[in-house]
């Protein structure tokens, strides 16, 4: 029997989602599991042991609109899938799934057009998102414990591109920082940042600055003129993996950064800017100090963060200070 999960939303939704590959592997010990991600996200899982496969589904690439929406469901169609289970909860994704005739089609009742699903569960509001996104297959399984270790699986340093081989610090003997976010209110200040760095140097610690393609000058602000090794628009989710399992430490916004380091196990400090740990993602089964200006009546202001501060004031992320930071990192390294 073949098994269809399906997760196409951000890089960090689809991390928060492993879990379910050991579930379903626990419940259907026979079957063939299979995830459909976006492309890019399936760097992410690709590595798992426990699928059979994965699919990539260019939604906003060449498969988008009504022709690659049924190019798509043709090609589910093929693969002969019994059960489908949906965590992405859109109307496009519904009508996929419904289109592709897979016998068994699970979703949330908050999925758009949740009609055109077989069966249909409800997702709880109050828990962290792994076990919300566990709720989807475990409804008939409350006497037996599933899986909720996030699955990630970092390629071999020798897997790595030469030209980044070449750059990497020794492992286990870095403490990585990721200053970005997808969402401009969930960054910390550069100059917080930049001070937490200038500690860290100071003290004779090696700093790694991680980021993409897009937050190659929001790393360079942070690195200024301190000794570090600024990996910000080089490589991809492969050197971004192997960076994350072999850091001493992650400094980082609430991002995807956050759930990459939960599924490493390594220690972590996560600044929550915008948003709180109360939404269900925060860190997860690693130990990790969180850090935000609490007091704040303006905050959380968007479930998950936005372009520009409402108010204008971005308190939240230009007045927690940086001293706040370095007492966490203190901690952490003497634990």
């Amino acid at each position: 029997m073949k098994i269809l999960l399906v997760q196409t939303s951000f890089l960090g939704d689809t991390i928060l989602s492993t879990p379910l590959i050991a579930a379903l592997k626990e419940i259907h010990p026979d079957a063939d599991i299979w995830m459909m991600t976006t492309p890019l996200a399936a760097a992410l899982v690709k590595r798992d042991p426990l699928l059979a496969g994965v699919i990539p589904f260019a939604k906003r690439g060449p498969e988008r609109g009504l022709k690659g929406l049924l190019r798509q469901a043709a090609k589910l169609r093929k693969m002969n899938f019994k059960i489908v289970y949906s965590l992405h909860r859109s109307a496009r994704t519904s009508l996929l799934l419904a289109l592709s005739r897979i016998p068994k089609r699970v979703a949330f009742t908050s999925s758009k057009l949740s009609f055109l699903y077989t069966d249909t569960r409800i997702r709880p509001q109050t828990q962290h998102d792994v076990l919300r996104n566990l709720a989807l297959i475990s409804d008939k399984f409350t006497n037996r414990e599933l899986p909720d270790r996030l699955r990630l699986f970092a390629p071999e340093r020798s897997e790595l591109d030469i030209e980044i081989q070449s750059q990497l610090p020794a492992e286990g003997s870095y403490i990585l920082i990721v200053p970005g976010s997808a969402w401009e209110t969930k960054r910390w200040s550069t100059t917080g940042y930049h001070q937490v760095t200038k500690y860290l140097t100071s003290k004779g610690l090696q700093v790694v600055l991680m980021g993409s393609a897009d937050e190659v000058e929001v790393c360079r602000r942070v690195a200024g003129n301190l000794e570090v090794i600024n990996m910000a628009g080089y490589g991809n989710l492969n050197s971004a993996l192997y960076l994350t399992k072999h850091a001493k430490m992650m400094i980082c916004n609430d991002s995807m950064a956050l759930h990459m380091a939960s599924a490493c196990k390594i220690p972590t400090i996560a600044i929550f800017c915008a948003t709180v740990p109360e939404f269900g993602f925060g860190p997860w089964q690693n130990r990790a100090l969180i850090i935000e200006k609490a007091e704040l009546n303006c905050r959380p202001c968007a479930r998950h963060g936005s372009r520009k501060c409402p108010n204008q004031s971005q308190a939240c992320m230009d007045e927690l200070p940086a001293s706040d930071v370095i007492k966490a990192v203190e901690q952490l390294l003497m634990e």
